[in-house]
């Protein structure tokens, strides 16, 4: 989910290179979160739904509990990301909604997960001397990236090859399970949700995301038409289908609209970026665009949600400290859009100052204020790391709530 920086945090872009529908489907709308100004004294800002737990009625995305709690690329606070062992991991600590797929292409045209195409970072290909020739400089929406691109191999060639860590330098506990699981294509995962929801006797949700999809569809590996086929082939396509399709760019998430009726999410980097979809067909508007009322009606002619980073709902000062909420979360309400904003991390680095404990890149500072704060929004749901501290935020979030009536 999104392209990421070492030190990116709560509120840090998921994509730092970000520089018409048809209307069909009916818009969803929020409930009153009763607590939402325990932490910024905010009046009765929107979010959950009624009941002790925190959850909706009625199927499809209506059925998620409120706030939902997504496990971000899996359990990757503990496991290396996009893999089965991250996955499962996260439905072990209880995430409601697993993110499971960054899908990129393959050369002969599988869509595999990996949090970017280049796969360097991610994997041990650099281990492996037959490949040695693959490295390459490419511009990746705008980025001169080195390395090693999936693209560039058949997936019988990925499949030799093993997850690493991403952020040794912040998880180096997660490093002990290097190379130990491979890279999981989307056909396998949508066979794994299947599985895992017969075998834990709950329906498994989870929330890929389409990657660069303009920059694939000018390699001729679009894949958005991919995704259709997959979901189509295992009855996934539909609008209660436990499939929540998310993307940086506008445009495929309304090519999405067109070929299924899955719920669909536009994320959103910084107000001053543009996505580069936009960049590529010339159009100036910025996030900043999209998130006034004029662009969150227009993105709830098409989606159901939107998916932004943490500082477009609560900006933060020069020094990286909480401000004043902004009024997106009002706003998106109002014309029916859900939030699931990104990403809550526990390490000092990706937290705002005032709540970071000592100053090591990989101790956990006060990750539980923050979850506080975020949910008072009257956010619909969020991202996270650590699913687990996630839910114990939530269930200390509700019981305040329930208490403060």
């Amino acid at each position: 989910m999104g392209t990421q920086v070492p030190n990116e945090g709560a509120g840090t872009p998921k994509s730092d290179r970000q520089a018409g529908g048809t209307g069909r489907r009916a818009l969803l709308g929020a409930a009153v979160l009763g607590a939402g100004g325990a932490v910024f004294g905010l009046p009765g800002a929107a979010g959950a739904a009624e009941g002790g737990a925190g959850a909706r009625t009625g199927g499809g995305l209506g059925s998620l509990p409120v706030p939902t709690v997504i496990g971000h690329r899996g359990a990757s606070g503990y496991r290396p990301e996009h893999t089965f062992g991250s996955y499962d991991l996260a439905l072990d600590l209880g995430a409601h909604v697993v993110e499971a797929g960054d899908l990129v292409p393959t050369k002969d045209g599988h869509l595999v997960c990996r949090h970017e195409p280049e796969i360097g970072g991610t994997t041990d290909v650099a281990d492996h001397p037959e490949f040695a020739d693959r490295k390459t400089t490419k511009t990746l929406d705008g980025v001169p990236t080195t390395g090693w691109f999936t693209e560039d191999f058949t997936l019988s060639e990925l499949k030799t090859l093993r997850a690493i860590e991403r952020i040794p330098a912040n998880r180096p506990h997660n490093t002990l399970f290097n190379g130990r699981w491979e890279i999981p294509t989307f056909e396998e995962v949508l066979k794994w949700q299947d599985e895992q929801t017969r075998k834990r006797g709950r329906q498994v949700w989870i929330y890929p995301e389409t990657k660069h999809p303009t920059y694939f569809r000018g390699l001729g590996l679009g894949l958005e038409e991919r995704v259709a086929k997959l979901l189509r082939k295992y009855g996934k396509d539909k609008r209660d289908s436990p499939v929540i399709l998310q993307s940086f760019e506008p445009s495929s998430i309304q090519r999405l609209n067109k070929l299924v009726d899955n719920p669909l999410v536009v994320l959103l980097s910084n107000a001053n970026t543009r996505p580069w979809d936009f960049v590529e067909a010339g159009d100036p508007r910025t996030v900043a665009d999209l998130i006034t009322r004029k662009g969150l009606r227009e993105i709830a002619s098409y989606a159901q949600g939107i998916g932004p980073t943490f500082d477009l709902v609560i900006p933060k000062d020069a020094n990286g400290d909480f401000t004043t909420p902004s009024s997106l979360v009002r706003d998106a309400h109002a014309v029916g859009l859900i939030l699931h904003p990104y990403t809550v991390r526990p390490e000092n680095p990706f937290l705002p100052p005032k709540f970071r404990k000592g100053s090591a890149a990989d101790a956990y500072g006060d990750v539980f204020g923050v979850f506080q704060a975020y949910f008072a929004t009257g956010i619909d749901g969020l991202f996270t790391d650590n699913a687990d501290m996630g839910l114990l935020a939530r269930e200390d979030f509700l019981a305040r709530r329930t208490v403060n009536g």
